[in-house]
């Protein structure tokens, strides 16, 4: 069946417009601008309309653009506003009031999800495995036995950026002394609250699911880390995430799931359901878990909104279940007006 041809309002960050030379594969700039090209060529390739909006601090690109164009819907790109991940949520409630539909998760799951120690309460709190944690408040004075009596190893990361911002080998830590050290150096790094919770030594998978009511769980990815050093923790960190040189030194590298522990098959798309309505998710998300060297599934975080580039795992797992990154593009269109109409807008 032919889509219709819709006008498709893009809401990209102000420093990720792509350049208009912007083309080749070989082009340096491309990693950069990667997801937004993609998306951009997808929604061409579909026969939409497409207007790139930038946004940084102001919404008033956003209403000028609704008022002119009247966009059928908005596909989101931000992953902050105004330089803050905490308020992602802001101009999804904005386009919610107007009644324009948009892409991705709704305002309710970005504000639950976003913060790693309050999805890890909810997640608890339904007899979801997840590891423990504490909450280092930024502005806070670190007194003395703050990082007693935690189950060390240790992997201090922000509370609210994604992308493995701010993880690096520093971010293990093995007792009190480095917890802190590590904890007031990311605190300065991200003028934010920090998270530091218990490291879970196994396989690392990365489960998106796709869908409002009606869910789809896509084949799952692992983080293969090949010819790491063993005494390095395995860990994606910022390097492992988005240095291709980096992974291809060590051996580090991306595939689809392979031989997982009897019935866990079965268990992990459930669980990752599960997650999806208990932090009332929509659109897509990746659910990140580890799997322990004694086979128990623990959920790291839930990433509403992840990755959309071609040649992220998300893509990825959308083109094993027979979606083409056109097709996958559209289906995301489709749950945003779908969900739209559900609300009445």
């Amino acid at each position: 069946m032919k889509n219709k041809k819709l006008r498709v309002m893009m809401l990209v960050h102000t420093e990720l417009v792509p350049p208009h030379d912007l083309s080749s594969e070989d082009d340096p700039r491309m990693d950069k601008y990667r997801t937004e090209h993609d998306v951009h060529n997808a929604l061409l390739a579909l026969g939409h309309e497409v207007r790139m909006v930038p946004v940084d601090d102001d919404i008033a690109p956003i209403r000028a653009t609704i008022n002119e164009w009247k966009p059928h819907i908005a596909f989101n790109l931000l992953e902050a506003f105004a330089g803050n991940a905490a308020l992602d949520y802001y101009v999804v409630s904005y386009l919610e009031m107007l009644g324009i539909p948009y892409t991705g998760c709704n305002p309710r799951g970005l504000l639950l999800a976003r913060d790693k120690a309050l999805s890890k309460k909810l997640m608890s709190y339904h007899r979801i495995r997840v590891p423990a944690f504490r909450v280092f408040r930024w502005g806070r004075t670190l007194s003395a036995g703050r990082g007693r009596n935690l189950p060390y190893p240790m992997v201090v990361k922000s509370l609210l950026e994604q992308g493995s911002v701010g993880i690096a080998q520093a971010s293990f830590v093995n007792n009190e002394a480095e917890l802190i050290e590590r904890v007031i150096q990311l605190q300065e790094m991200t003028g934010g609250d920090v998270i530091a919770e218990q490291y879970i030594d196994g396989r690392e998978l990365y489960v998106t699911v796709l869908g409002n009511k009606r869910l789809q769980v896509l084949p799952v990815r692992e983080l293969i880390f090949g010819d790491y050093d063993d005494n390095e923790p395995r860990m994606a960190t910022y390097k492992v995430k988005w240095d291709e040189k980096y992974r291809q030194r060590h051996g580090i590298d991306y595939q689809f799931v392979r031989n997982l522990p009897a019935g866990m098959a079965d268990y992990i798309p459930k669980l990752c359901k599960r997650i999806y309505r208990i932090l009332e998710l929509s659109g897509y998300a990746r659910m990140d878990l580890r799997l322990s060297t004694d086979g128990r599934a623990y959920v790291l975080e839930a990433n509403p909104n992840a990755a959309l580039a071609d040649n992220e795992d998300v893509a990825f797992s959308a083109e094993k279940a027979g979606l083409s990154y056109p097709q996958f593009i559209q289906r995301l269109l489709n749950l945003g007006l779908g969900a739209a109409r559900v609300r009445g807008a």
